[in-house]
């Protein structure tokens, strides 16, 4: 995110998470009908373009990283969408001043903020067989910036130092060595996340809609199969 780090713009992402749905993308293992998708979203966007082309890698990406290990699964998401994707400001690329993307909605633009990166690359995880209670979608301070900005973090157990996947840098390292960014909080399907001495400590279970609602209501219009659970 381009603009500087602010708690009240802090205060809205927190109350937006807290507003989080225990709704997850029903099917995360199956393999998804990239063709049905591909036709779906040329209907609701108009001619993909060369966003085609970074759909069909990604396509290419799931269906041949399903058997490595989970570190190299990180490793290979990570710069696939570092690769693929441009930073862009919400307001620039979509006129809102806060938008989450899609996946598809990201490699047909080839470009999104923050938080599209860490989408995506939080579905690819996930249906490359992840468990959604490894990764949790994280907003820090990035210190050198001076701005809010969000990343994606793995934890190999739940006691473990996670690792940052970042779109500000390819390589992904152990947030012990990530010293420019202060955690403010995180989330994942089970829940809500905020940092303290003795680690993460969970403040709540997610038990209603919000953006991240809007963003499995477009993943369903694109094609991708949904369901909820409670």
């Amino acid at each position: 995110m381009a603009v500087r780090f602010a708690i009240p713009r802090i205060a809205r992402w927190l109350a937006c998470a807290l507003l989080l749905a225990g709704v997850m993308l029903g099917g995360l293992h199956a393999d998804w009908d990239f063709s049905a998708i591909s036709r779906k979203a040329t209907a609701l966007y108009g001619p993909l373009g060369a966003g085609q082309q970074r759909i069909d890698a990604w396509q290419n990406l799931l269906a041949t990283q399903k058997q490595v290990s989970e570190m190299e699964k990180l490793k290979v998401v990570n710069l696939f969408f570092n690769k693929q994707m441009r930073y862009v400001e919400d307001i620039d690329l979509w006129g809102q001043v806060d938008y989450w993307e899609t996946p598809i909605e990201a490699l047909w633009k080839g470009a999104g903020d923050c938080e599209d990166y860490a989408i995506a690359k939080y579905f690819s995880l996930r249906h490359l067989g992840v468990a959604s209670d490894k990764l949790r979608i994280t907003y820090v301070k990035a210190l050198r910036q001076n701005r809010a900005h969000m990343v994606l973090t793995y934890y190999s157990s739940p006691d473990a130092m996670p690792l940052v996947l970042d779109s500000l840098i390819d390589p992904i390292r152990p947030a012990s060595e990530r010293t420019d960014l202060l955690p403010v909080y995180s989330f994942n399907a089970e829940g809500l996340y905020l940092p303290g001495a003795k680690g993460n400590k969970k403040v709540g279970d997610t038990k209603r809609l919000s953006r991240w609602q809007d963003v499995l209501k477009k993943m369903q219009a694109e094609g991708f199969p949904v369901e909820t659970t409670n």
